[in-house]
């Protein structure tokens, strides 16, 4: 798992990422529970972590268009 780094959100605990495996992985707050994306480009993580909504970022441009597993 990749280094994880917290971030000021009501949905999202942490988020990392993987640049060998282009995995992203995202906590979320109240579950606890990790979801990893894959085959997610470094740059879709940098717009993700300057985003004002990190919820309102994933929801619009990672979740149903990246393929996704849960630890």
């Amino acid at each position: 798992m990749p280094e994880m780094h917290y971030v000021d959100s009501s949905n999202i605990e942490a988020v990392g990422y993987d640049s060998d495996s282009q995995e992203l992985h995202v906590r979320f707050l109240k579950s606890g529970e990790t979801y990893v994306y894959y085959h997610v480009d470094e740059w879709v993580f940098q717009d993700l972590m300057r985003a004002d909504s990190k919820g309102a970022y994933l929801n619009t441009n990672i979740k149903d268009r990246y393929q996704y597993g849960k630890l």
